[in-house]
């Protein structure tokens, strides 16, 4: 079963950073595993132009496409994943406080929480090398410039939502807060996760954008040749049309 979140493309814009600490270490461990950082900061150029479409977020992967010079690239971001033996002693250390569930039902990583996840064994954080980007330009730096895109925003994405993360790290939101609910008494209640961008980028084609709001879990295999991830986009895309249009009332049956 594969869960994916896709997230609308963000518009051209003069200047973003990410904001929070933990958006910052995933900007950092980019850049630390750069060997060229005059492409890094290109990538952030492109990151700000709005050349990179929707992007799709699924357990340990990260995909979208890039535009460059009248030439679309297929762009991934891989990240490793928690095996399940750490998701359990994670979840432990979240359940081992209420204002730890609090604090990520309200978008916020504790400091504390990832660092008792890191004296379990935990890393949920990327560290030098753990960003493993694949681009199908010719270009033969690691990251690319596209792929520095790809992860810039990203880092934006993880501002605002920091289950995002999480996802990246191998669970989907309503797997967590369903094993959370298992180990403290009483419901762990629910959030509503962060719109980040609802406008197509400037310079793209006009495309429809991907919700952010409701996940897809995709309980089939895909069919040969077909991609999970991009498979479970289409499906929101399709499921986002269906509600424009029984909102405007001219779905008929």
């Amino acid at each position: 079963m594969t869960s994916a979140r896709g997230f609308a493309a963000f518009p051209k814009m003069k200047r973003r950073v990410a904001t929070t600490w933990w958006g910052k270490a995933w900007v950092k461990a980019l850049e630390d595993t750069a060997l060229d950082l005059g492409l890094i900061r290109l990538g952030r150029r492109y990151a700000h132009a709005g050349v990179v479409g929707p992007i799709t977020v699924s357990p340990g992967r990260l995909h979208a496409q890039v535009h460059d010079d009248h030439t679309v690239h297929s762009t991934t971001v891989h990240v490793p994943v928690l095996t399940e033996v750490q998701w359990g002693r994670f979840l432990d250390r979240v359940a081992d406080q209420a204002g730890h569930i609090a604090a990520l039902l309200d978008n916020d990583m504790p400091r504390d929480l990832v660092a008792a996840a890191e004296e379990s064994g935990v890393d949920l954080l990327p560290g030098i090398g753990d960003l493993e980007p694949s681009c199908d330009c010719d270009g033969w730096e690691l990251p690319c410039r596209h792929a520095a895109a790809l992860a810039f925003q990203v880092g934006w994405l993880l501002d605002a939502d920091p289950f995002v993360l999480l996802l990246l790290k191998g669970k989907p939101e309503h797997e967590l807060l369903d094993a959370l609910k298992q180990r403290v008494a009483g419901p762990v209640g629910t959030r509503t996760p962060v719109v980040v961008s609802t406008e197509p980028a400037g310079q793209l084609p006009e495309r429809p954008g991907l919700p952010a709001t409701t996940p897809v879990v995709l309980a089939v295999e895909p069919p040969p040749g077909f991609d999970a991830g991009e498979l479970t986009a289409l499906m929101e895309i399709a499921a986002k049309r269906a509600r424009a249009l029984l909102r405007s009332g001219t779905l008929e049956g």
